[in-house]
């Protein structure tokens, strides 16, 4: 008898190195190298805090400045200017009630029921057992529901030819692209790389449900939201001080 082991229960479970090629046009191919120490499985949450009280606007300028370098967007020349790939921005938001203006970082949100996985038509956008959102580039097909179904404007299409990609982060012209949460950096054991750059209490990453762990402690203590709360989509990310 012989074990069948369906594609998303592969990604789910294996834990070796594995090399993947493929063309997605003509002269157009992506490989991903993936690692992981450890199975992904669902006895983690990655989630991350932003304290919009301590985070200054340099800061968020240092994070999204962080976010390029490490996943090679932001670098190339766009034909438009409203193309420009967008994995985290920097918002102001203002209380209506107080006249209170935050700035805040915006990023795909990690969604524990996300909008954006539902419309897939090719399973492209998917979400690990241990929560993070993230898009298959051999599978997306470009048809762009998911940027349509993202309540957080936080996918971007690529337009534009690239080049000098990241073997960690391969990117097609023709696929969507998003915030990964630098999960390269995740399965090793590291932080992302924005929360790395910012280097304080500003931004706490860490498991939701770790009771130990320094986000879920802080989650206990101080008062925070989510964006869009009222979707009921339970957001990885989450933010205090608005």
């Amino acid at each position: 008898m012989h074990n069948k082991l369906n594609r998303r229960d592969f990604i789910k479970t294996t834990s070796i190195t594995s090399l993947s090629v493929a063309t997605i046009a003509s002269g157009i191919t992506l490989t991903t190298f993936a690692q992981r120490k450890n199975p992904v499985t669902n006895a983690k949450r990655w989630g991350m805090l932003v304290d919009t009280n301590k985070l200054t606007e340099t800061d968020i300028d240092s994070m999204v400045d962080a976010c390029q370098k490490e996943q090679g967007w932001g670098g190339e020349k766009y034909s438009i200017g409203n193309q420009k790939p967008t994995w985290i921005r920097k918002l102001k938001v203002k209380d209506k009630a107080t006249g209170k203006i935050s700035n805040l970082p915006l990023m795909c949100q990690h969604c524990e029921h996300p909008p954006c996985v539902d419309v897939c038509p090719t399973n492209a956008s998917m979400r690990r057992e241990d929560g993070i959102v993230l898009v298959d580039k051999h599978l997306c097909i470009g048809c762009r529901y998911c940027m349509m179904a993202c309540p957080y404007d936080a996918r971007s299409f690529v337009h534009e030819n690239l080049t000098e990609q990241k073997e960690h982060m391969p990117r097609g012209k023709g696929t969507v692209e998003s915030c990964t949460l630098c999960v390269h950096k995740v399965d090793n054991g590291e932080q992302p790389a924005c929360v790395v750059r910012v280097n304080s209490e500003a931004v706490i990453f860490g498991d939701l449900y770790d009771p130990n762990s320094k986000i879920n402690q802080t989650l206990k203590k101080i008062q925070s939201t989510q964006i869009r709360a009222d979707l009921n989509l339970n957001t990885g990310v989450r933010y205090s001080g608005i």
